[in-house]
């Protein structure tokens, strides 16, 4: 399955996520209550993705992980880009993108925060 699918398919069954295209039809944004924690693109004519992470973690990942990068065109320390490479790991993906989910998830009000878990214990 290629980044993008694999990306659309996990970000889109999360609870209050919108997709946009603020920068046009090439960057697909996806939010949680109005926050983004994830973007779709390509670069260099590569599918990639940026997800918001721990700073540790991404230093982390990026160090293990040819296919991580620094975010682009983000904050470094808050986002890494993930490309689509042979050796992707579909799991880590999936981790990724729900640590990125609920990252910012805990940086929403107390209100939209247990919205969410109620919305989240229902799946």
């Amino acid at each position: 399955m290629s980044l993008h699918r694999l990306a659309y398919q996990i970000a889109l069954q999360l609870p209050e996520v919108t997709c946009t295209q603020p920068f046009g039809p090439d960057c697909d944004v996806f939010k949680v209550m109005d926050k983004v924690f994830m973007l779709s693109f390509h670069l260099e004519s590569q599918a990639a993705i940026n997800l918001k992470v721990i700073p540790d973690d991404g230093a982390m990942l990026r160090d293990i992980y040819p296919y991580i990068r620094a975010g682009w065109h983000m904050n470094k320390q808050h986002w890494i880009t993930v490309y689509e490479d042979e050796h992707l790991d579909a799991t880590l993906v999936q981790d990724l993108i729900r640590n990125s989910y609920d990252l910012v998830v805990s940086k929403l009000n107390k209100i939209q925060q247990k919205r969410i878990a109620l919305l989240k214990s229902a799946i």
